[in-house]
């Protein structure tokens, strides 16, 4: 089973990222460290937070709840680290999920979202998926590539 996270507001561009990656990826913003910690707990998800005084609370340093301290400002750095720390799969379901709200995207048809996107896009696009929840609609342009070019430098050598 697919890791799943819990993002700390300190590494919150870090969600965006793994939910790119196809992980599921929950925010809690304005919660204080106990909830955040109950929260991760309750859902069998992975902390990812920047607070060393965070990570050495009982509940972790025990193993009962399993965090990682992220030490890098930058989010590329901090994708690296989670990714080859964590073992994870660099492309297992590429943007599978809405980078938004982390529901899992679904198929749409494009003649229902004519309306939605712009023309060229309806045009030149044949798939597309939307979320269910917040209903963006997503489809593979020019920035699914550069964002798999970014992707792509995780697995690499650190570029």
């Amino acid at each position: 089973m697919a890791p799943r996270f819990l993002v700390d507001i300190n590494v919150g561009r870090l969600a965006k990222w793994l939910r790119a990656l196809g992980y599921d990826t929950a925010t809690s913003p304005s919660v204080d460290d106990d909830g955040l910690l109950r929260h991760a707990l309750a859902e069998g998800r992975i902390l990812l937070t920047k607070d060393a005084r965070l990570v050495r609370r009982g509940i972790i340093a025990r193993g009962t709840l399993r965090a990682l301290l992220v030490r890098d400002d930058d989010v590329w750095a901090q994708l690296r680290q989670v990714v080859r720390e964590l073992g994870l799969e660099a492309e297992a379901q590429e943007f599978s999920r809405c980078m938004r709200c982390n529901t899992r995207l679904a198929p749409i048809p494009p003649e229902e979202v004519r309306d939605r996107v712009p023309p060229y896009v309806y045009q030149h696009q044949e798939s597309f998926t939307t979320c269910p929840v917040c209903r963006r609609i997503y489809w593979p342009g020019t920035h699914w590539r550069n964002m798999r070019a970014e992707l792509a430098r995780i697995g690499g050598d650190g570029a």
